[in-house]
């Protein structure tokens, strides 16, 4: 009589749980960074943002003479300062404002 062997087909229950384990480190370790770095990112780019704006109003404050609206419409609409609009602060989604005495977005 012939003796055949069986071929494994699949893995056991100890490779299944070594491969969600070491999968659960890797997730417990880069989520966090990924959730961090994407507030930072957003941190950056609102203080970008202000920067660009500020630099936007001198600027119209050098050429006409005068500060633009509070909210900013003279200067959003004007494709010469801000061709695609002004942003929206990635932080809080809202719209950016002029401080009334400092005449800057805060």
């Amino acid at each position: 009589m012939r003796r055949t062997t069986l071929k494994r087909h699949g893995f056991s229950l100890m490779e299944l749980l070594a491969v969600v384990t070491i999968l659960g480190i890797i997730a417990a370790i880069v989520v966090p960074r990924v959730s961090v770095s994407s507030a930072t990112a957003k941190q950056k780019v609102h203080e970008h943002n202000k920067a660009t704006i500020n630099s936007a109003v001198e600027r119209y404050y050098i050429e006409t003479g005068g500060w633009p609206a509070d909210d900013l419409s003279d200067i959003g609409g004007n494709a010469n300062y801000f061709p695609e609009g002004i942003p929206l602060n990635p932080v809080s989604n809202a719209a950016y404002a002029l401080n009334n005495s400092t005449h800057r977005v805060d």
